[in-house]
């Protein structure tokens, strides 16, 4: 890790992977500026942590809304876009608003963010960038059709910005967990194997983003693809 105590943005704070990924990284001594749209975090009241109340779907505001948390935490010299949700059926299942909300917070939501903050890290002349990817960015499966989708974009962007901001000292990566532990499985028509080996924990993919934001400056990790050793699906109801 560098010398300074580093400012970390974590989106989607306030649980699951991304509230693993803020406790992980306070414990290593970085501060973090926590983002949900939930009230309040169970983090709240950590000495490091910051929590700001913030909903990436309202594409409306948040150009706006995100230039005052800049103006509020000018440090902040690293970026983990975790913030997302999976919605599975067939293409003719979604109606047209369902299709938009999850275009909008997987991917346009990220790509509003990126663009805030770039002018930022640009005059820093240091910074990380780290995306949320899935396994769905690597083979869209049956029933994924429009979250794959948006997952595969989200790949795209972070490769070509990564080709694009490299010289001005800012490091973009991309993790892509396959079947993670937490209430995402909560609201979907499936979920991992109960077997230790058929899933991911939301702490496997925070020590990867560690690994990511604490490696060497002169190097980049371009993926992390994280799978269980023996990945299982199976159907609620079944």
């Amino acid at each position: 890790m560098s010398e300074h105590k580093r400012l970390i943005l974590v989106t989607g704070a306030s649980s699951g992977i991304g509230e693993a990924i803020a406790e992980r990284l306070l414990s290593c001594n970085y501060e973090v500026v926590g983002v949900g749209r939930k009230a309040t975090c169970k983090l709240q009241g950590w000495p490091g942590f910051h929590y700001e109340r913030l909903d990436l779907n309202d594409l409306k505001h948040l150009p706006e809304n995100l230039k005052t948390l800049i103006k509020s935490y000018p440090e902040i010299d690293g970026l983990v876009c975790n913030a997302g949700r999976g919605q599975f059926g067939s293409l003719e299942e979604f109606s047209y608003k369902q299709i938009d909300d999850l275009v909008s917070l997987n991917l346009t939501s990220q790509i509003y963010l990126t663009r805030s903050f770039m002018p930022l890290l640009k005059r820093l002349k240091r910074g990380d960038i780290v995306f949320m990817g899935s396994e769905a960015a690597l083979n869209g499966g049956r029933k994924g059709a429009v979250y794959s989708a948006t997952k595969f974009a989200l790949r795209g962007f972070a490769q070509a910005l990564r080709d694009e901001v490299s010289k001005a000292g800012i490091r973009v990566s991309i993790i892509n967990p396959g079947m993670v532990k937490t209430p995402f499985f909560d609201v979907v028509s499936f979920e991992p194997g109960d077997n230790e080996a058929n899933y991911i924990l939301p702490s496997d993919v925070a020590e990867a983003v560690e690994l990511v934001l604490s490696s060497r400056t002169g190097i980049v990790f371009d993926e992390i693809n994280l799978s269980p050793l023996k990945k299982l699906i199976q159907f609620k109801g079944d």
